[in-house]
């Protein structure tokens, strides 16, 4: 008879024991790797999400300031080409208020005249998101 750590051997009983014993250790293991798995997956998946809300933001941005530029395009073209005259300062133009573009962005211009000089301000505005551009000639 054999005496290992206080723990008597006696033939197959306590090779039997020990290889339940490591059955139970093996399955804690596998469950704590599991829940490292999935806290760093739930982490990489948190920062995934955040990232893909600042990239629509930019998307949703850039279209909103063309939709400021093309009130300005619109409102110079039709200074130029059509003869508007602006109104009086500070007020929005009739036909340059919630212009809706194909897209879905919209457009508002204002044009101000004040001591011999003309400010155009147009804000652009796509899902929530607010874009503006002020020229001054």
């Amino acid at each position: 008879m054999q005496q290992c750590n206080n723990v008597k051997l006696r033939g197959n009983h306590v090779a039997l024991r020990n290889k339940t014993m490591q059955r139970g250790i093996a399955l804690y293991l596998a469950l704590i790797v599991m829940f490292i798995l999935l806290g760093i997956g739930l982490g990489i998946s948190t920062i995934l999400i955040g990232q893909i809300k600042i990239i629509r933001g930019v998307g949703n941005s850039v279209v909103a300031f063309y939709a400021a530029d093309t009130g300005v395009e619109r409102v110079l073209y039709a200074i130029r080409k059509e003869g508007y005259c602006s109104p009086p300062p500070l007020l929005p133009v009739q036909p340059f208020i919630d212009v809706a573009l194909g897209n879905g962005a919209t457009y508002t211009v204002t044009i101000t005249a004040c001591n011999g000089a003309t400010t155009i301000d147009s804000k652009g505005t796509y899902q929530e998101t607010r874009r503006a551009i002020e020229i001054t000639y």
